[in-house]
């Protein structure tokens, strides 16, 4: 009966480790200190676009980035880290989008966490990712820019910015596919013209 009484407390613990298994200390954030979304794309109408993204930093490459150069255009970002599964999965998208696209939208990523900016560049290479990245793992203030739009764990995420600077969509998560990241931008390419 003892056996018995510990292999239902040990299902019953088990049971229970299972169903708060997504808490932790990070809040939400699992074991890697993250949040990993689920691709669910978020449209913002014009009317309802806040104010535009301030941003500045350094590219992985050491050149300045100021976001309000690039008014006037339309801007994907994307968070990664190579330290990223999700990102590993969805940077094929990404890339493959930015082609597609090609003057008609630029692509900026930020990246997150990496221990040098070689392993960040590395992980460029590894994609062919020939848009330039800014440094936020050396700078994390970087991700300020983005209070209220998303958390700054919740890697990957992708913003698209309008003409105005203003975020036009979200996606959190990884991409879901090359034709909806391309869709996105298109419909927020449309509405200037």
């Amino acid at each position: 009966m003892t056996r018995l009484r510990a292999v239902a407390g040990a299902l019953l613990t088990g049971a229970l480790l299972t169903a708060t298994g997504a808490c932790s200390s990070l809040e939400g954030t699992g074991d890697g200190g993250y949040i990993e979304g689920d691709g669910r794309v978020t449209q913002i109408d014009p009317g309802d676009r806040a104010d535009p993204i301030e941003l500045t930093g350094e590219t992985l490459d050491g050149e300045p980035v100021d976001l309000a150069d690039l008014r006037g255009e339309v801007v994907v970002m994307n968070t990664w880290g190579a330290w990223c599964g999700a990102c590993h999965g969805e940077m094929p998208d990404l890339v493959a989008a930015a082609d597609e696209l090609g003057d008609r939208a630029r692509f900026l990523g930020i990246n997150t966490r990496d221990p040098s900016r070689e392993a960040a560049r590395s992980f460029e290479r590894r994609y062919d990712v020939e848009y330039p990245s800014v440094d936020a793992s050396s700078d994390p203030a970087v991700l300020l820019a983005f209070t209220g739009v998303f958390s700054p764990k919740a890697t990957p995420t992708t913003v698209v910015l309008d003409q105005d600077g203003r975020v036009a969509a979200v996606v959190n998560g990884p991409v879901p596919s090359t034709l909806t990241l391309v869709q996105v931008v298109e419909d927020v390419l449309a509405e200037d013209a």
